[in-house]
């Protein structure tokens, strides 16, 4: 299991957002209670008006090499556990980027 999975015409990726952070970037991977897997994320802004949000769309996709506007969240707005729907086919090329996302400590 991993933090993203195929859905539909693309793929859902699961990430822990931590706004207010001292940099932005990617982490390891958590575990929720119900065993889900999410990558840990960091965005240095706060989390006013959506904000924290689209900068982890754009952060997202500058790793992917992919256009925003391929990304929306689809659950966990005003949350820290967010699910992102990125409508894009998920390829090999695609899931070596989001496995180099993953930060070991």
């Amino acid at each position: 299991m991993s933090f993203y999975e195929p859905f539909k015409t693309g793929f859902i990726v699961r990430i822990k957002l931590t706004p207010n952070a001292s940099a932005c970037g990617f982490g390891e991977l958590f575990k929720n209670a119900d065993e889900q897997i999410y990558l840990k994320a960091g965005i240095t802004t706060a989390p006013e008006k959506g904000k924290a949000n689209k900068d982890l769309v754009k952060m997202l996709a500058k790793e992917l090499q992919i256009a925003k506007q391929n990304i929306e969240l689809v659950s966990g707005a005003t949350a820290h556990l967010k699910k992102l729907y990125v409508s894009v086919q998920l390829t090999p090329e695609l899931t070596q980027k989001l496995n180099a996302l993953i930060k070991e400590n």
